[in-house]
């Protein structure tokens, strides 16, 4: 298939050197959209259907569309209907399928192959081996696809409709992120052309989880969708501050949006002198009243503060125009554009509707203290906007250190100013740490389009986290969107997830733990230790893992970091920073906890977990933290501390 597109002579279709250009590109996407990859095999399935209206009763099923020099179909992409009982067929629901074949891989071999008789009443059912060796194959590298082992929970998900968001609520485990990959790479399959044009986007809680789920959509084929961060979205100003939690919270409060739309509006005045409009030898006078009127009309109404501004000079232009046609002229719309552009008309204009720079506004709303309270009366206390204000004012939008909540509200304020762009739909995983603000900036990129909105209330590691997916959805403008929970997890083994477990009640009351479904239970260790001998514990206990197959992640507390990478240097031990990719050869990688939401490793040491918990500003964000590191080991967890474990693990 890659040959033939690699042979295509196009000198002869294309009109002009912009046709040539722009077929060239789609040959070149093409050509990488059809890559090999060397240790991932066309299909790794297959149906063998009792009775078919289709041609043919048997068919392979593979990560992509593959088919002979004819053009006949060799290889059925996952995502099609028909591919759909691989999935969820089962002995109580066969869905005419006969026989279900899996295959077995290694590096790209075929190696074995497992078949189940659906339809055979004498065969038991029973758990397929291969598919769960699949689940719990060692991992090296990025973040791989899970279609040869979506569970048919996770295949309702991938395949619900376009035009409905969803919500999935999934512990350590689940495969909540794989779920939301894969749902993106359905919907541009089934609705390819729609989503072309209104465009697609992911978005993850840091640079470091975007570069380790950054192959998962390519390898299904799907190199045009967007990736990026909250901070990505609204970097309309430099960040080089940062906020005390208390501060944080604030700015990040739904409240914030209608301090900043008081704010925004304020700047409309009513005109209180009529207009005097000179053409050539005859003035056309627009009385005062009027001209109130046209500024309450667009006051009134739902349109950007841009928008109306724009609309004004047009509105008295029309004014002007009626004047002349009762005069007997017959002015057309040129003439209503000139009268629009002349200058006692801008002056108006620029007198009652000034216009707007969402930066500045900002800043004068964080420095002064009169502007603020003017327009914070009755939704902030006193005390909320004391913590608001800068200490020192800044001068200009360029010197001041601006934060990442900052910037949340610069682009509230552009909304208000000026529509954001909509796409047809946005993936934003890790949700829970999301405050109300950026929730609304999530939600203004896709109110014309739908949504997928993953993540666990359990792992919320920031101070502003959302208490429930209800308030959230509500914020990001989906109050309809459906809830789905995944509780079965395929991936941390059943005794590392009891043990983390433990942490829910004291942060998280009411949320059902994660069930492991994971035969192999795997391993929990905990060693006590001296606090001397601390570091060379913990590069011990790295070393024991090291001699297992697959990733090793130490994680740590922030600040105990550089003291651990000190230690591993001391003995000879070279580790990565999250994000950089594992290999064969460089199989270790130094976490702060900080930064371990998402990631997933096959081994993991965790240091000193009282240590995870005090380096957060409250205790239920501390232990929300620990939870998440003790949840990303796959095959084995070692916990080393010198300090009393946290109560609440018992």
């Amino acid at each position: 298939m890659r040959e033939d597109v690699e042979s295509l002579d196009i000198k002869d279709v294309t009109a002009n050197w912009v046709n040539s250009v722009v077929l060239t590109r789609q040959i070149e996407e093409r050509i990488k959209a059809l890559a090999d990859l060397a240790d991932t095999p066309l299909f790794f399935g297959r149906l063998d259907y009792l009775h078919t209206t289709q041609e043919g009763q048997r068919f392979y099923i593979g990560r992509r569309h593959v088919h002979d020099a004819v053009g006949d179909p060799m290889v059925i992409d996952w995502r099609a209907p028909v591919s759909q009982p691989f999935y969820r067929a089962s002995k109580k629901d066969p869905q005419d399928v006969g026989l279900r074949r899996r295959f077995g891989y290694t590096g790209g071999d075929l190696t074995a192959y497992e078949d189940e008789h659906l339809s055979d009443p004498e065969e038991l059912e029973r758990t397929s081996r291969l598919l769960q060796a699949e689940i719990e194959r060692p991992r090296v590298g990025p973040m791989r696809d899970i279609v040869a082992t979506i569970q048919p929970e996770q295949d309702e998900i991938v395949r619900s409709d376009l035009s409905g968001s969803i919500c999935v609520q999934g512990g350590p485990g689940t495969g909540k992120t794989a779920v939301g990959l894969h749902r993106v790479a359905y919907l541009l399959y089934a609705h390819r052309e729609r989503l072309a044009r209104t465009g697609t986007l992911v978005i993850g809680p840091n640079r470091s989880f975007l570069h380790y789920i950054e192959q998962v959509l390519p390898a299904l084929g799907e190199l045009e969708v967007q990736q990026a961060t909250v901070d990505d979205l609204v970097a309309h100003v430099e960040v080089r501050g940062s906020d005390a939690a208390a501060t944080a919270v604030v700015k990040g409060d739904a409240r914030m949006a209608e301090v900043l739309r008081r704010a925004v509006w304020s700047h409309v005045t009513l005109p209180t002198e009529p207009l005097m409009v000179v053409r050539g030898s005859r003035r056309w006078r627009v009385p005062a009243y009027e001209l109130e009127e046209m500024v309450r009309e667009l006051t009134a109404r739902d349109i950007r503060y841009g928008a109306a501004r724009e609309a004004l000079p047009q509105r008295i232009a029309h004014a002007v125009l009626v004047r002349m046609e009762q005069a007997g002229e017959a002015p057309d719309d040129r003439v209503q554009d000139a009268v629009a552009r002349n200058a006692a008309v801008k002056a108006v204009v620029k007198e009652c509707w000034p216009a707007v720079e969402p930066a500045k506004l900002v800043l004068r709303l964080l420095s002064d203290a009169d502007f603020l309270a003017e327009h914070a009366a009755g939704i902030l206390d006193a005390e909320e906007q004391k913590l608001l204000l800068w200490e020192k004012p800044y001068r200009s939008v360029r010197t001041a250190k601006w934060s990442a909540a900052d910037a949340v509200l610069v682009d509230e304020t552009r909304d208000l100013v000026e529509r954001t762009h909509s796409l047809g739909h946005v993936v934003v995983d890790e949700a829970q740490d999301l405050s109300p603000m950026q929730y609304r900036a999530v939600g203004r990129r896709c109110t014309t389009g739908s949504a997928t909105v993953l993540g666990d209330l359990a792992q919320g590691t920031t101070p502003w986290a959302t208490g429930s997916w209800a308030q959230a959805l509500a914020h990001l403008g989906k109050p309809e969107a459906v809830v789905e929970e995944l509780t079965a997890g395929f991936r941390v083994p059943r005794e590392v997830i009891a043990y983390a477990s433990r942490l829910l009640p004291h942060m998280s009351p009411g949320l059902a733990p994660v069930e492991s479904v994971r035969e192999n239970p795997g391993s929990l260790e905990v060693r006590r230790t001296e606090p001397e001998a601390l570091d060379g514990d913990v590069v011990e206990a790295c070393v024991e893992a090291l001699a297992h197959e697959g990733s090793i992640g130490l994680i740590a507390a922030d600040a105990r970091i550089a003291p651990l990478a000190e230690a591993l240097a001391a003995a000879g031990l070279a580790c990565l920073a999250p994000g950089e990719e594992t290999t064969a050869e460089s199989r270790l990688t130094l976490v702060p906890a900080s930064l371990a939401k998402g990631l997933e490793y096959d081994y993991v040491v965790l240091d000193e977990p009282a240590a995870v918990v005090d380096g957060e500003p409250d205790e239920r964000t501390g232990l929300r933290r620990l939870y998440v590191a003790l949840t990303r080991a796959v095959s084995g967890l070692t916990v080393v501390h010198a300090s009393d474990l946290p109560e609440q693990l018992g």
